[in-house]
């Protein structure tokens, strides 16, 4: 079977949707929490990371107005550990991206990545705690992030508020050193940072996010620091339930049109393709044969962590990639198999004809495609004909169009999904 005889099928998801209304004004809600913690020319450090969170420039830009009501003078600090090549101008160069910049923020932003150290993690042998040095210097810290499932392990406290408040404000150092205890490091280590990081005072609190299936805000919930570990763990359960999922088990072959840092911390999210791309850590679901990639978002600079979840890939793709940014990144983590470099083939046919060959005998009859644009956005399915049993009975699922050609063109070069 070859690429010119696959028909797909045009699959529409519902999923959870619930968006805030007015995200300003909600915004500024919640910051009411903070107003009497606040003293009259305070300098306050707000944290804004690396991930592509929907509406983060309005959000930021929310906060800082609320903050300078109070009387403060906000600033802002990327909190993203290794991310934006592990420097400075990276770092900053991704916020402005997201549209949070000086100008349009009102508001300096402070990138550097020296950082101070403040102790040591208590029954830890000694772990250092290390924060951003603009932050430190600060009178206080305003903690902002997306709570979500994490792409490497599952925990109390996952990709949130916690994670922020260690790998994040602790940057490229705290990364380096978390991550060097593995995965144990991450799972335990994580809420335990967070914790002693509260209790240095520095915090002033934190507006913890959660987005819906449709990459909608659904949720904006500030937390005193008492409160930021356990509003982080309640929130997760709720982010989970939201969370978009492949409404399958098995695959033969997956094609993922786009991989990207702003569509997941590892290019494509574990939890949507089942891999984790770890030695001796144990895959999910949907369980997929064979996963064909075919792009990077621009967003990404070239960072590709995470293409070693494919398993092939276009020539096109390799030559997008900055190996200095994406290895910076993988060392930080120390899962290695995340930037190994899948096969490559010439063109996006080229890749497709050989991930069918991957299927073995597999004809138009039995063979189980699925096609989806990223990780992050799965309500637009195409699947084949022997898909369609598994979501005949399920009612969030519904059939678009039939019998779809793939389209390719003279170059061999694959058709994006819009």
């Amino acid at each position: 079977m070859r690429s010119e005889d696959v028909l797909l099928n045009k699959l529409k998801v519902r999923f959870k949707n619930d968006p805030v209304a007015d995200i300003p004004a909600e915004t500024t809600r919640q910051m009411e929490l903070f107003r009497s913690d606040v003293k009259a020319g305070k300098r306050i450090a707000i944290t804004v990371g690396s991930r592509g969170i929907a509406n983060i420039s309005t959000i930021i830009k929310a906060v800082c107005d609320a903050l300078k009501t109070f009387g403060a003078r906000p600033f802002i600090v990327p909190a993203m550990g290794s991310h934006g090549g592990a420097t400075a101008e990276g770092q900053k160069n991704v916020l402005a991206e997201y549209g949070v910049t000086e100008e349009a923020m009102g508001a300096p932003v402070l990138s550097s990545m020296a950082v101070e150290k403040i102790g040591a993690l208590p029954g830890s042998e000694g772990l250092p705690l290390y924060m951003d040095k603009n932050a430190y210097e600060a009178d206080a810290v305003f903690v902002v992030n997306r709570v979500k499932a994490h792409t490497d392990f599952h925990a109390d406290n996952e990709s949130g508020i916690a994670k922020m408040l260690s790998i994040g404000l602790g940057k490229h150092a705290q990364a380096l050193v978390t991550h060097g205890y593995l995965l144990d490091g991450l799972k335990n280590f994580t809420p335990r940072i967070a914790e002693a990081i509260v209790a240095t005072g520095k915090i002033l609190g934190a507006l913890a996010i959660v987005e819906d299936g449709y990459d909608q805000i659904s949720i904006l919930r500030g937390a005193h620091p008492r409160d930021i570990v356990r509003v982080d763990s309640e929130l997760l359960k709720i982010s989970k339930s939201m969370m978009p999922t492949l409404p399958f088990e098995n695959i033969h072959l997956l094609l993922v049109d786009w991989m990207g840092k702003n569509i997941s911390g590892t290019g494509m999210d574990p939890n949507v393709i089942g891999r984790i791309g770890i030695r001796n850590a144990e895959d999910g679901t949907p369980r997929v044969n064979t996963i064909c990639l075919f792009d990077i978002t621009p967003e990404s600079h070239g960072n590709a962590l995470g293409i070693g979840l494919a398993d092939l890939v276009p020539q096109s793709l390799t030559e997008k990639v900055d190996w200095r940014a994406t290895y910076e990144n993988v060392c930080t983590s120390r899962f290695l198999c995340r930037g190994a470099t899948p096969v490559t083939l010439p063109t996006d046919r080229d890749v497709v004809d050989v991930g069918l060959s991957a299927c073995g005998h597999a004809e138009r009859e039995t063979l189980r495609l699925v096609r989806i644009k990223d990780t992050l956005h799965i309500d637009e399915i195409w699947a084949s004909d022997p898909m369609l049993d598994d979501i005949k009975d399920n009612l969030m699922v519904g059939i678009e169009e039939r019998g779809v050609p793939l389209q390719f063109g003279e170059d061999g070069a694959l058709k994006k999904l819009s």
